[in-house]
């Protein structure tokens, strides 16, 4: 049996743990980078190089920088103020949080954003008396529709320009990409409000119940809640000036220090904050998204569905079905890694089949974007895994619908914006 063929039994038994939960998510995500290791796909020293991602640094920076905002009890009154101009109904909240997520997120960095809003959404949730679990979910949405607003706005969008550029065609301009995000933005945001919402779980996660003792006990100091909102505020703009000498998890980092040197939380409840759940299952599965690239496990999969498109298809048939690959692929593996897989394979398919290779590019992206479905599917589903006391199928319910709603959309819009034929 071939390493691909191995990877994509082991891949289908880590999906069944996922799905079932019949042991924890993080040891799924770890036992699965280890089975990667012992098996070959791996070198051993890759099987825990997830922890030394800097995404994983930048989790924990934000995690402690949040939580300052919680033990100084400034989320709680930003909370307030945005109940009182948005209201305490479930669904006017939840506009309102999902169109600042995605406004946010077409500039910043994804993680970057959820780890920032996050905070602020379980202050506005204790604030309205509502649980996170109705809230945080909606927000990682929502950040995802932000993504593919601007070609900044999440790393596929610049491979799938790059892959353009080098097949010898024009790039993706800045706000090129709006022209299919902002509708599947406003789709995705009315099924939320309308339909997706009732298959949200209403759970009052511990973080809710220690937000709110954190509240009543120090929710009387002006000068410390001054100083964490500066941190927060400090953080973003370094994130969104994109200095070259300072990275996002440095500037993430660097603001957990100056929290912690400056009293907003002290050391002991600044390693408390970190979800390490979330940490863990983000590492482990980086590990087994590189042996899904080093075993071709994932060329395996895009040659199959190649296969399927027989001699002259459709090209909107094309487009169909790598948006479906791809926004499959995401669910389980880096959305980097897959635009590096299938963005050249979708312009060599629109070369082959005469038409523009825009089009087919942009519904791969997009299909990545859609990373819905899975708490390992992108950086923000992991984030408000624990905060929001999600289970596996929580997504998987929420998650699902929305693909295919952002399918219905892309395959709509694309081929009027990025004709196939000129």
């Amino acid at each position: 049996m071939t390493p691909d063929v191995q990877f994509l039994l082991l891949l289908a038994v880590i999906a069944l743990l996922f799905i079932t939960e019949l042991i924890p998510l993080a040891v799924t995500s770890i036992g699965g980078a280890v089975a990667c290791g012992l098996l070959g796909f791996i070198t051993p020293k890759a099987v825990f190089s997830g922890l030394s991602n800097s995404s994983v640094l930048l989790f924990a920076g934000m995690f402690v920088v949040g939580a300052a905002m919680f033990h100084t009890g400034l989320a709680q009154n930003i909370g307030k103020k945005v109940v009182s101009v948005f209201g305490t109904s479930e669904k006017s909240l939840m506009l309102g949080i999902m169109i600042i997520g995605a406004v946010l997120s077409g500039f910043l960095s994804n993680t970057g954003t959820t780890a920032c809003l996050m905070p602020v959404v379980l202050g506005i949730c204790s604030a309205a008396r509502l649980p996170a679990s109705r809230q945080l979910l909606p927000l990682a949405f929502g950040i995802a529709f932000g993504g593919i607003f601007t070609i900044i706005g999440t790393p596929p969008n610049l491979i799938a320009s790059n892959a353009l550029v080098e097949a010898g065609f024009r790039p993706f301009g800045f706000f090129e990409f709006a022209w299919v995000g902002i509708p599947i933005a406003i789709a995705g945001t009315l099924y939320m409000m309308f339909i997706g919402y009732r298959f949200l779980p209403k759970v009052n996660a511990a973080a809710d119940i220690e937000i709110e003792q954190e509240f009543d006990v120090s929710n009387d100091n002006p000068q410390k809640q001054l100083i964490s909102g500066l941190i927060l505020l400090g953080v973003v703009i370094v994130m969104a000036l994109n200095l070259k000498f300072i990275t996002l998890e440095m500037a993430a980092v660097i603001g957990a220090l100056v929290a912690v040197l400056t009293g907003c939380l002290t050391e002991k409840q600044a390693y408390a904050s970190i979800d390490w759940v979330s940490i863990f299952l983000f590492a482990g599965m980086i590990s087994v998204s590189s042996a899904m690239d080093k075993t071709g496990a994932g060329k395996l999969l895009a040659k199959f569905c190649v296969d399927l498109l027989g001699g002259t298809p459709s090209p909107l048939f094309v487009a169909a079905l790598l948006f479906l690959v791809s926004s499959f692929l995401t669910q389980f593996m880096s959305n980097t890694a897959t635009a590096t897989l299938l963005c050249p394979i979708g312009v060599a398919i629109a070369q082959q089949i005469g038409a523009s290779p825009h089009a087919v590019v942009m519904s791969i992206t997009i299909g990545i974007a859609c990373a819905y479905a899975t708490p390992v599917g992108t950086p923000p589903n992991t984030l408000v895994l624990g905060p929001g006391g999600y289970r596996f199928m929580d997504y998987v319910k929420v998650g699902t619908p929305l693909i295919f709603v952002s399918f219905i959309v892309s395959m709509i819009v694309i081929p009027i914006v990025w004709p196939f034929f000129k």
